[in-house]
């Protein structure tokens, strides 16, 4: 295999974590954000507060994007292990 194919897989497998954690992260990002500001101006600094929200909005991403985030991910390991024939014949 050569320094071309690796760097390829490698920059594939790294955009396909980004394309599958950025919307969990970005999510839980905003809510915290929302949530924290809330606590600042209210003056309200109890935890659940800001992880009950926190894990409702999670679980509702993983609802919306879950199909889109194991398609993606399935679709890299097939694309790797149907490399492995390539790798063991050279």
């Amino acid at each position: 295999m050569e320094t071309t194919e690796i760097l390829s897989i490698g920059r594939e497998a790294i955009w396909t974590v980004i394309y599958v954690a950025g919307p969990v992260l970005l999510i839980a990002l905003s809510v915290g954000l929302i949530i924290g500001v809330f606590q600042a101006a209210t003056s309200i600094q109890e935890m659940t507060l800001s992880f009950i929200p926190k894990l409702a909005a999670l679980v509702a991403t993983l609802l919306i994007f879950g199909d889109y985030q194991l398609t993606l991910l399935s679709d890299m390991f097939i694309t790797i292990f149907d490399m492995i024939p390539q790798v063991f014949s050279r």
